[in-house]
C-alpha cells in the first residue's frame, strides 16, 4: 500500500468499495451516557467482522489452526455517530496481504447511508500457537483474503 492510500480521506469511501459486508447487531450496552455507541465498541465491531468472516469463509475454527492472527495495530477515524438499536454493516477490504501479516480496512455503515460512519485499520500478524513466533499467513486464510485485496 502506498503512503497516499494510507492517508486517503476515508469520507470518499462508499459501501461498494468493500468486497465483503457483514451485519453486526448493536446491543443496549453499546451506547454510552452520551447516547451514541461508545468509541471502544467500534474496535469490537472490527474484531468481530474480521474473525467471523475468517471462520465462515474458511469453514474452519481459526483458533485451532497452527498459526493465528494477533492484533498488532488498530486505529479508527470517527466520522459520524452510530446508535442503538440499528444494526451496523461492516465492510471489509484488505489493503495489504504480506507474508506474515494482513492489513484490513473496515468501514462501518448504519441505515441507508452510503458513506461510512467510521473507517478503521486493523492489522493481524500471524504467530504460532506454541511460542508466538511470527510465521506465514496460513494458506487457508490467504485463499479467502485474496479476493478482498484492493
Amino acid at each position: 500500500m502506498s503512503e497516499s492510500d494510507h492517508t486517503e480521506d476515508p469520507t470518499t469511501r462508499r459501501r461498494s468499495d468493500y468486497p465483503e459486508l457483514r451485519r453486526i447487531t448493536t446491543r443496549w450496552e453499546d451506547e454510552d451516557v452520551y447516547g451514541h455507541v461508545n468509541n471502544v465498541v467500534y474496535y469490537s465491531y472490527f474484531d468481530t467482522a474480521v474473525n467471523a468472516f475468517l471462520i465462515e469463509a474458511t469453514g474452519t475454527d481459526t483458533r485451532k489452526l497452527p498459526a493465528y492472527g494477533v492484533v498488532a495495530e488498530t486505529s479508527c477515524r470517527f466520522l459520524r455517530e452510530l446508535r442503538f438499536p440499528a444494526d451496523v454493516e461492516a465492510g471489509l477490504r484488505v489493503t495489504r496481504l504480506g507474508s506474515s501479516s494482513v492489513v484490513y480496512e473496515i468501514g462501518l455503515f448504519q441505515g441507508e447511508a452510503e458513506s461510512p460512519a467510521a473507517v478503521g485499520r486493523f492489522v493481524h500478524v500471524y504467530v504460532t500457537g506454541e511460542d508466538r513466533s511470527v510465521t506465514p499467513v496460513p494458506d487457508v486464510i490467504r485463499a479467502v483474503l485474496e479476493p478482498l485485496a484492493v
